[in-house]
């Protein structure tokens, strides 16, 4: 029996951190000081919309805070039983950061439903100079957030958080305007159900995606039945049995399967080639391959509970 572990973590995983802990400090900064301005000018306005979009930058400013602390957590090295480190910390912030925004969508979906009904006086110049404000500086964080996100889902939960934030300013900015040309209160509130909207659908993405990995789905833009059928496509492959894709945590796919070549083939080189051609046509650097002589002429692909027969072969 020939087997092999091929372990290579991603190279880049210390800078990926230092760059996403870097970009979300500045995000922060930004956010801390307009929700002190929103808070207090919401106040002021008696404006519905602007203290929703306040409470929500408190927990973007939350959201920023615990994925900070999950980048310091996760990049630790591996070690004792903590066997791929505690890379998944991130994930598991991510989906911390999806439940809250739920909760935030929750709260202002109660209490804009209740101002509809009974609408106080809104001051909509006040509102709209702040709205605007506050846009400016969300967008600096978007900026600097948005490059980052793609590659890691926690960055991407403190985005969503800050992108579904400068949404809600876009949105109060255009209520508070209407109010102050109109004089119709409620369109404060409708503002902020359009926030609560923007909140449930970027929670919903961000859970799904983090429950994807956590309950080791494959990666979304690798497609394990692709994966199966290149390895099956070696000329000297025979069988492959028993294959795996899942994400460890965010840029860091994992393979593992059971490859059975032609009797006169060489184990070690056929599994090199193999693990070259995945890294090169999936971008997966950490497979285990165990590769063994076949004993039978069939070929054929196991997927877990699926199976494809391939054509087959004269024996070697």
């Amino acid at each position: 029996m020939h087997g092999t572990h091929e372990h290579q973590h991603l190279g880049h995983g210390a800078d990926r951190h230092q760059d996403d802990r870097g970009s979300l400090f500045v995000a922060l900064a930004l956010l801390a000081g307009v929700m002190v301005v929103e808070i207090a000018f919401g106040i002021v306005a008696s404006s519905l919309a602007l203290l929703a979009d306040a409470g929500h930058m408190l927990t973007d400013i939350f959201a920023l805070a615990l994925a900070i602390a999950a980048i310091g957590i996760a990049s630790r090295p591996a070690s004792g039983r903590w066997t791929y480190g505690l890379g998944r910390v991130e994930v598991l912030s991510a989906q911390v950061n999806g439940a809250s925004l739920l909760l935030i969508g929750v709260w202002i979906s109660y209490s804009a439903v209740r101002r509809l009904i009974s609408p106080p006086e809104v001051r909509g110049g006040i509102v709209l100079v702040v709205a605007l404000a506050g846009a400016l500086a969300n967008i600096a964080a978007v900026a600097v957030l948005a490059r980052r996100q793609s590659e890691s889902i926690n960055v991407r939960g403190a985005f969503l958080h800050v992108a579904t934030d400068l949404a809600g300013f876009v949105g109060t900015a255009l209520a508070g305007a209407l109010i102050l040309f109109t004089g119709w209160n409620r369109f404060d509130p409708i503002a902020s159900l359009g926030v609560a909207l923007l909140c449930f659908v970027s929670a919903f993405s961000l859970t799904r995606e983090s429950l994807r990995i956590v309950l080791e789905g494959s990666p979304g833009h690798i497609d394990p039945d692709a994966v199966g059928q290149m390895l099956a496509s070696d000329p000297e492959v025979v069988e492959v049995h028993d294959l795996h894709v899942w994400t460890v945590t965010s840029g860091f796919p994992a393979l593992s399967a059971h490859v059975l070549v032609r009797r006169e083939a060489d184990c070690h080189v056929a599994r090199a080639r193999l693990a070259d051609a995945l890294g090169e046509h999936f971008g997966i650097d950490h497979t285990t391959l165990q590769v063994d002589h076949a004993s039978g002429t069939g070929q054929s692909l196991t997927l877990g509970a699926a199976s494809a027969r391939k054509r087959p072969v004269e024996p070697g």
